[in-house]
């Protein structure tokens, strides 16, 4: 080989490794939108952190309907993102298809697990953090009931509210908790109409805290509650600022450490696949405290709750997983 081929041939070579080097990661925003203030928007945060920190970018598109769902990871791999993060439970059955078709590609799924040797699957504690906030909100509560409001009826969202009601009960054995969710359908994560109508029905039965779960729909949550004197509980994002002085606290599921995480492993080349578990011991999930709401949480509630979550970090105290078993033990 010449001189000129050899040294085209090791140009080419670098132009590759630098392509290589510069994949952008991409991210699938899921239905409801990236300003649903709560899960989406936390998964967008985290993205822009990383851009604004790294100075990189990265590609972004959001799902409109659940039929885009493949082809959307199709394109997005074939250009060229690496990884790709998709995110919500409902991709897992198209992620199993789609990944062995990229094999040079990473994904990343959140709330769920997929077993393929290029997707890194991240899940959440949710009922150890909905715990936590269930014992605030038995604590905070006058009337002895509190609510819970669901988006889609899955065992996710019933895993939050499983651990809620666990910890409500470790206060008030006596407490009444109202649940409801808001629907079996996609729909239910974007219906703040609905949500504000379920918390209005819950304060008639005598709920005076609220705990939603449910996407952009507890927007409608918060503000019903608002409206009506009583507290609310915000979830994923914190949601305190929406009604100060009315947001009791948030659960907070910190999916915008976990997309920043993932898109910072794919720069420095330590992606690894494979589950990786976000819960009160790594700060993967807990409760949020800010001026909003620091005059709502009283020095007896934060040594309660933090007695509970070193208690559930060594294993003193067991908080029941709904997926383990579709069951719970206290209703």
């Amino acid at each position: 080989m010449g001189f000129v081929a050899k040294t085209l041939g090791a140009a080419s070579a670098l132009a590759l490794l630098a392509g290589a080097a510069l994949a952008e990661p991409g991210l699938i925003i899921d239905l409801g939108g990236k300003f649903d203030k709560s899960f989406n928007e936390a998964a967008y945060t985290g993205a822009q952190r990383w851009e604004e920190e790294t100075g990189n970018s990265y590609r972004e598109t959001e799902l409109q309907s659940e039929a885009q769902r493949e082809q959307t990871m199709r394109r997005m791999a074939e250009r060229g993102a690496n990884p790709v993060i998709v995110l919500g439970f409902a991709n897992a059955s198209t992620l199993e298809k789609v990944a062995p078709d990229y094999p040079e590609t990473n994904f990343t799924i959140i709330d769920m697990v997929v077993e393929q040797p290029n997707v890194k699957s991240i899940i959440f504690a949710e009922h150890e953090g909905s715990y936590l906030v269930g014992m605030l909100a038995a604590m905070a509560s006058k009337s002895g009931t509190v609510g819970f409001i669901g988006g889609m009826d899955v065992p996710l969202i019933r895993k939050f509210a499983c651990g809620y009601v666990q910890g409500v009960k470790a206060v008030n054995p006596e407490a009444t908790v109202i649940q409801n969710m808001t629907g079996t359908t996609p729909t239910a994560w974007n219906d703040p109409v609905k949500g504000g109508e379920l918390t209005k029905s819950q304060i008639s039965q005598g709920a005076d805290v609220v705990y939603a779960a449910a996407g952009g729909t507890g927007v409608g949550v918060l503000q019903a509650a608002a409206d009506a004197g009583v507290f609310s509980i915000g979830v994923d994002s914190n949601q305190n600022h929406l009604h100060p002085g009315s947001v009791l606290t948030s659960m907070m599921k910190r999916v915008d450490n976990a997309v920043y995480d993932v898109f910072v492993e794919a720069t420095e080349g330590t992606f690894e696949p494979g589950i990786q578990v976000l819960d009160l011991a790594n700060d993967g999930v807990g409760y949020a405290v800010d001026d909003n709401n620091a005059e709502l949480i009283t020095a007896e509630m934060k040594d309660a709750v933090g007695a509970a979550r070193a208690g559930i970090i060594d294993g003193s105290i067991t908080v029941h997983d709904y997926i383990s078993d579709d069951s719970c033990p206290v209703e």
